[in-house]
């Protein structure tokens, strides 16, 4: 009997577009140099990751607001117009998560960096994400990327082993921290190419 293969996805870019630029460049009046400020240095990747990590957005928010007071009104939008920064799903996405999922080499697992106060809305949301069975979501478990934890965390609730399973992300960092692990990766550019790797 042929050994079934795991396919464990990341969420954001990979299924549905996460694009915060849509919410900010207009905010900032389509200055990119303004929103690559704000984005890496005020709403910086700490920032999200304490959030993706578990802890209360508000919380999180009002203490980077004491921090660059200049940007509270930005800050707080992270929070009240989330929902414009996912318009919609990864072209392609579906049609081959469907094929995958029909097809008996593989099993279908999920593993993002995402708020759980604002994931289950997105779940609801985008039907591609409800494809997804059995996943880990970080701010459930308050662990994150590339955190090699988050991926033996994962390997143990699904019961699978990391020689069988190939994890699929945009971000490289990601993907590297699981090959350190024995997990093969792909780095995610499109539909049609991660097809072209998998059938």
């Amino acid at each position: 009997m042929q050994t079934r293969h795991n396919l464990i996805f990341d969420f954001g870019n990979v299924l549905v577009r996460w694009e915060p630029q849509r919410v900010y460049l207009p905010y900032f009046g389509g200055d990119e140099a303004q929103y690559w400020y704000f984005w890496r240095h005020v709403c910086n990747p700490e920032l999200r990751n304490r959030i993706d990590a578990g802890e209360n957005q508000q919380q999180c928010i009002n203490s980077q607001k004491a921090l660059f007071p200049d940007y509270a009104a930005p800050l707080e939008m992270f929070i009240t117009d989330w929902e414009d920064t996912l318009p919609g799903e990864m072209p392609g996405m579906r049609e081959l998560l469907q094929q995958l999922k029909a097809d008996p080499r593989y099993r279908i697992f999920g593993l993002t960096n995402w708020s759980m106060e604002t994931f289950p809305l997105a779940r609801k949301k985008f039907e591609i994400l409800q494809m997804i069975d059995n996943y880990v979501v970080s701010g459930d478990v308050k662990l994150v990327k590339p955190d090699p934890a988050i991926f033996r965390l994962a390997l143990d609730r699904f019961g699978i082993r990391a020689d069988e399973t190939t994890f699929i992300d945009d971000n490289p960092d990601n993907v590297e921290a699981a090959k350190r692990l024995g997990i093969d990766g792909i780095v995610f550019t499109n539909a049609a190419s991660l097809r072209a790797e998998l059938l």
